[in-house]
């Protein structure tokens, strides 16, 4: 089944392995980023003419996703980050063309913010924070309508924004179906946009567990992220590991593209181009050349 391509309109399979489900929500792709949270930009996106700007963290997977979009549509990407060494993920979007600006004290309200306005004054399309919109939800709630209820005794799913949860919720609600969901919460608290976004009884459905493992924990071997033979997001689904049983199903909501790449072709290409592409913003919103 991964050899197919599968559609924005398409249900993305699921796949039983040893005794466990996996929810394949990474079969869809585009370019090299894969998951709902493409899906979710690309339906942001489609229409977009003039350019396109996020923000995210300096790990964040997002913000590559939206680059690789933004190759796709030949439209310019800005994304806003904290100050501060940039993971593979973000410098992979500096080598799709992206234009990365660092924010000094760039706590997650403050690049946001940076974002909001800049969208506003250049009249580009905004990819929120996390995917924070309905429209993400409601891609999400649509691939509930495959899972093989009866066959499996639990859900889990790794708990970033908390956007995922919500159209998983969502979608349970619409097909009447009530399952224990485990949430391994791999970042910040998500309670405000669960209590935003998702059914008023969340609570009462999902066990939210705080992984053990620090947001930017990453494991470089991919063995260390490999779970039946299924490959998993380091920082998001692999914490989800310790927490699996016989018997559940595994919401795999996609890998970083940076897994499948030479870690030593992204440091070379990225030296070629950030002189170009880096930029450092004070706090006073004064943009300084940053290499």
């Amino acid at each position: 089944m991964k050899d197919k391509i599968y559609k924005f309109q398409d249900l993305t399979p699921v796949e039983e392995i040893d005794g466990v489900y996996f929810k394949r929500d990474d079969y869809y792709m585009v370019g090299k980023s894969c998951g709902g949270k493409v899906r979710s930009c690309w339906d942001l996106s489609k229409n977009t003419t003039k350019g396109l700007v996020t923000a995210g963290s300096k790990a964040s997977p997002q913000i590559n996703i939206v680059s690789e979009i933004g190759k796709k549509l030949n439209i310019p990407v800005v994304a806003f980050t904290p100050e501060g060494e940039l993971k593979p993920e973000v410098k992979l979007a500096a080598i799709n063309g992206a234009r990365i600006c660092q924010v000094q004290a760039g706590y997650n309200l403050v690049i946001i913010r940076r974002a909001k306005d800049y969208a506003k004054a250049h009249q580009y399309t905004e990819i929120p924070f996390g995917m924070e919109t309905r429209k993400a939800i409601s891609q999400t709630r649509l691939q509930v309508r495959n899972l093989p209820f009866g066959m499996f005794n639990r859900i889990v799913i790794p708990v970033g924004s908390g956007m995922s949860l919500a159209g998983l919720l969502w979608g349970l609600n619409d097909l009447k179906m009530h399952v224990p969901i485990i949430g391994v919460v791999v970042g910040a608290e998500p309670y405000d946009r669960l209590n935003t976004y998702a059914p008023r009884d969340w609570r009462k459905r999902v066990t939210l567990i705080k992984s053990e493992s620090d947001y930017h924990a990453y494991y470089n071997d991919q063995e260390e992220n490999l779970f039946k033979g299924v490959l998993l997001d380091p920082i998001y689904e692999a914490k989800c590991i310790p927490y699996i049983k016989d018997g559940d199903l595994m919401w795999v909501v996609g890998q970083r593209a940076s897994l499948g790449i030479d870690q030593n072709w992204i440091e070379d290409e990225f030296k070629k181009i950030r002189k170009d592409k880096i930029f450092f913003m004070t706090k006073k919103n004064r943009v300084l050349k940053r290499w």
